[in-house]
């Protein structure tokens, strides 16, 4: 008679073929690994957002995450050195007749040791203080070299009069300056793959991208993004940065936490060729998606269009429009303006009911308890 106790996986071959397979037990998952014929079994799931340990890797005797590279013991589920406490449950395990078998009834223990908070996950608060108004360039250049770029010159311009004539606190981010990794795609393995902070900014300290969240969630008011036209489309690095903002907005989805409550957007938009509608289109839609709000008349921009390939007449335009220069300035005015009214009138609520788009996740887990708040 067969040991309840013990279950059958499958012919113990099929697992010693690959480094780790993913195996079920009923609805539980399970990682099965296997080094120098040697098979281990841990449970399936990852302490931090229950990423699919079975469909990680193994790098020595640790079964790494592949959503955002935890590791854990292939035999005894403990974390690797220095978090050996952050423990999955690992299962006794035996080859009989060609067959894996795992005793399910002691499992050790689960145990998820509480992990230092990633300093942007800290709650946000605005501090007391002047109005706070961050630049971001988007213009990509060589930081060794740089040359005279339209949209940053305007840029510089609605940043020196919010300083000077306006009173704020200014800070300029160049993308350009700083060091970080494009988006991985974490949320097309899962929607709560892609967390806040970013999963990059969590597993690597060196990426730079820490400032743009830092002002845009944490510290700006006001956020003044310049770009150039290029292609039709805003710049490569703008979309570099777009796509690792994505944690933001999928805070709301699966989460309804929305990061970016009574803070205002406006754009600088330059370009030699055309589609200058195209490109605010775009930037519009996209922030309103963070939750930003916008002044009346939310850009400026310049253009000679689909012909004008003589840059040099170009950048000479821009340096010499007086036009130009009174425009950054007057958004930035516009900007600063609504800004000081959504503080000072718009209530800090705990949530905003989204039209049109509901958190499918959240619809779920709803209907699972019965709750309808």
């Amino acid at each position: 008679m067969a040991d309840a106790k013990w279950q059958d996986l499958g012919p113990a071959e099929a697992f010693q073929r690959s480094d780790l397979t993913e195996a079920s037990l009923g609805r539980q998952k399970l990682a099965v690994s296997c080094k120098d014929g040697k098979l281990g079994v841990i449970a399936g799931t990852c302490n931090h957002v229950g990423g699919p340990l079975g469909k990680g890797r193994l790098d020595g005797e640790y079964v790494v995450c592949p959503w955002h590279n935890w590791k854990f013991h292939r035999s005894t589920g403990k974390g690797e050195p220095g978090f050996e406490e952050d423990c999955v449950p690992a299962y006794e395990s035996k080859v009989e007749k060609g067959r894996l078998l795992v005793r399910t009834d002691n499992p050790s223990a689960r145990n998820r040791k509480p992990h230092a908070p990633h300093p942007l996950a800290r709650k946000i608060e605005r501090l007391p203080g002047a109005i706070r108004v961050a630049g971001i360039s988007t213009t990509n250049m060589d930081e060794a070299n740089p040359r005279y770029s339209t949209s940053d010159a305007l840029l510089e311009v609605a940043l020196g009069h919010a300083k000077g004539a306006l009173k704020c606190d200014t800070k300029l981010i160049r993308l350009s300056a700083l060091k970080f990794r494009s988006c991985e795609g974490y949320y097309s393995k899962s929607a709560s793959a892609c967390t806040w902070p970013c999963s990059i900014t969590q597993m690597d300290e060196k990426d730079e991208l820490t400032e743009v969240y830092e002002a845009l969630v944490h510290w700006a008011d006001v956020v003044l993004v310049s770009t150039p036209i290029r292609w039709g489309v805003a710049s490569g690095l703008y979309f570099k940065m777009a796509e690792r903002l994505n944690c933001v907005q999928n805070q709301i989805t699966i989460r309804d936490n929305v990061l970016i409550r009574r803070k205002v957007a406006a754009f600088v938009i330059t370009g030699g060729q055309d589609n200058v509608q195209g490109v605010a289109g775009q930037m519009l839609c996209f922030f309103s998606e963070l939750g930003f709000h916008f002044p009346q008349f939310p850009y400026i921009a310049h253009s000679r269009g689909w012909s004008a390939e003589d840059m040099e007449r170009n950048v000479a335009h821009v340096m010499q429009s007086k036009e130009l220069r009174e425009g950054a300035k007057q958004l930035a005015a516009r900007a600063v303006e609504l800004s000081k009214n959504l503080l000072a009138t718009a209530p800090m609520v705990e949530h905003t009911p989204r039209g049109g788009r509901k958190a499918y996740r959240l619809e779920i887990e709803r209907s699972a308890t019965g709750s309808n708040t």
